[in-house]
């Protein structure tokens, strides 16, 4: 598919028999981070509106349609990944429960004032803005990975004035900023209440990525450190947990 010079293509969504997810090279798509953010976020019956924060394509919204049937919105300020989202969801026939928006993330409270958000997702940019680290990379590709249209702390203020007293927020980020992490859960009143280091293999030493999870106007205390998720075996094969989540049999 070539749209505007740009060319496209439409790939299944991991190993879920029927989904699609547009893609283009040269803007920074949807990674294992996602997949395992949409995975983790906890989600049950009472959940009726979800808010994925900087949506990309469109790929965690989708990915949790199969999980839920609640309404998601997903907001992602490019106006072109916006295109490329809202297509892959109409690709899917899944807009009667996804709309996406072409929004700065930073609107969003002023946007759902009169609704009660019970779940709000993110997998923001993970580098503070520093002009030298972004030589070679793409306004895409820039804007996915450096803190320039919002910080880590705006993301949680965002998050903070959105969310129902009760409602939950996930994210994934790099593990060297959880303390960054945790401080801005707290000055911005939600509470941590679970945590997952990501390893890229069972032999690794250190995590690279976190998971985490809070409640609006929880009560302190209680935090759950997870078991560790581990991506790949020491021989480069996937985990049998990664692939689960893939929905991937053994061996592919």
């Amino acid at each position: 598919m070539e749209r505007k010079n740009k060319v496209e293509v439409i790939n299944d969504l991991l190993g879920y028999e029927g989904l699609k997810i547009i893609q283009r090279p040269d803007i920074f798509n949807f990674s294992l981070d996602s997949t395992i953010l949409a995975d983790f976020v906890t989600i049950n019956k009472r959940t009726k509106e979800i808010i994925d924060l900087g949506c990309g394509n469109g790929y965690i919204p989708i990915f949790l349609t199969l999980r839920t049937k609640a309404h998601i919105t997903g907001v992602e300020i490019q106006e072109e990944i916006y295109d490329i989202a809202k297509r892959s969801v109409s690709l899917n026939n899944l807009d009667s429960q996804i709309t996406i928006i072409n929004e700065d993330m930073k609107n969003v409270p002023s946007l759902y004032m009169k609704k009660r958000i019970d779940v709000i997702t993110c997998n923001p940019p993970y580098f503070p803005y520093k002009e030298e680290s972004l030589i070679n990379l793409s306004t895409y590709q820039t804007i996915a990975r450096h803190e320039v249209k919002i910080t880590l702390d705006e993301v949680l203020a965002v998050a903070n004035s959105t969310l129902k007293d009760g409602g939950i927020f996930a994210m994934v980020h790099r593990s060297e900023r959880l303390i960054d992490i945790l401080e801005s859960f707290r000055r911005h009143n939600i509470e941590p209440k679970r945590i997952r280091f990501v390893y890229p293999k069972t032999s690794s030493k250190e995590s690279l990525a976190v998971l985490i999870e809070g409640i609006k106007t929880g009560k302190p205390g209680s935090l759950k450190i997870l078991p560790p998720l581990y991506v790949n075996n020491s021989d480069g094969s996937y985990t049998k947990e990664i692939l689960k989540i893939f929905n991937y049999k053994q061996g592919e």
